[in-house]
């Protein structure tokens, strides 16, 4: 691949990057792709390695940003269900105040959905701060994912 197609690469895994950070775009998927094409101009043995590295590293990623933050949560008493409703409405708050209605959203959902519950301020602030906990565990471990896809192929980059 031409220096070109290196830099495009290399800017796309930034963008995924700040997909992971930044919930607007699909931020794994797109380093994922960047590494896939990569690849397929590469054809070699290390980018088919890189590949699959990059493969591994996202499915361990998916499989953990729900299951740890997910055990914490249960750990912490919030239900399922109060994450459902902090989710929904942070979709709806994403379309009404763009970017920061999704954690607004979010934050306002969990929050009403345990006072709902457990009637009590401090009791649902308690639950809104763990879920919020949860959230940003979940975004670390896609970040470090990210991270290590993308130094697994700059590596392959530059000593190749």
């Amino acid at each position: 691949m031409d220096t070109t197609g290196l830099v495009l690469v290399g800017l796309t895994l930034l963008v995924g990057l700040a997909g992971v950070v930044l919930p607007v775009l699909p931020g794994l998927l797109l380093c994922w792709a960047a590494v896939l094409v990569w690849a397929l101009v590469e054809r070699t043995a290390v980018a088919w390695a890189v590949l699959g590295v990059a493969t591994l590293l996202i499915g361990l990623s998916q499989v953990a940003k729900y299951l740890v933050p997910g055990r914490r949560m249960r750990a912490a008493g919030v239900p399922w269900s109060s994450l459902a409703l902090g989710g929904a409405l942070g979709v709806v708050g994403f379309f009404l105040v763009p970017v920061a209605g999704l954690v607004l959203g979010f934050v306002l959902g969990v929050y009403a959905a345990e006072w709902l519950r457990l009637r009590t301020r401090e009791g649902a602030w308690r639950s809104t701060v763990h879920a919020l906990k949860a959230v940003g565990l979940s975004i670390l471990i896609e970040l470090a994912a990210g991270l290590l896809v993308t130094a697994t192929w700059l590596g392959a980059v530059l000593l190749g």
